[in-house]
């Protein structure tokens, strides 16, 4: 997984070595996510604009806020997920096994061992 710590490296270093909280977004396939200590962007919309994204591109990311403590995702499927619109039962499920997974691997990449919970 390709992992954009914003704004910098160090800043997230620093941030981890402080127990800070932090905002995620992991694109919906696993392949990509991008990071920050949660008082540089307060928001998910806002992490995506400062790093070149369209504040509309969030219904293609998993969202958490995480810490040392766990991690809370966002749950908002989008309706057209995977083709699965109409099939809400289906795209729910989709959605649920895919966030996991990738959520998962992201917080082990980023050494966060810890539960997720779906506020």
């Amino acid at each position: 997984m390709d992992i954009k710590r914003y704004p910098s490296d160090e800043d997230v270093d620093k941030a981890i070595e402080d127990d800070e909280p932090f905002l995620a977004v992991i694109s919906f396939d696993g392949s990509s996510a991008i990071v920050a200590p949660a008082v540089q962007c307060g928001e998910h919309h806002i992490l995506l604009m400062q790093n070149g994204h369209k504040s509309t591109d969030i219904d293609c990311f998993f969202r958490i806020a995480f810490d040392r403590e766990g991690a809370d995702w966002t749950f908002v499927c989008p309706p057209d997920y995977k083709g699965l619109d109409s099939d809400e039962a289906r795209r729910i499920g989709a959605f649920y096994k895919d966030g996991f997974y990738a959520i998962s691997c992201f917080l082990q990449e980023m050494d966060y061992i810890v539960g997720i919970k779906i506020p």
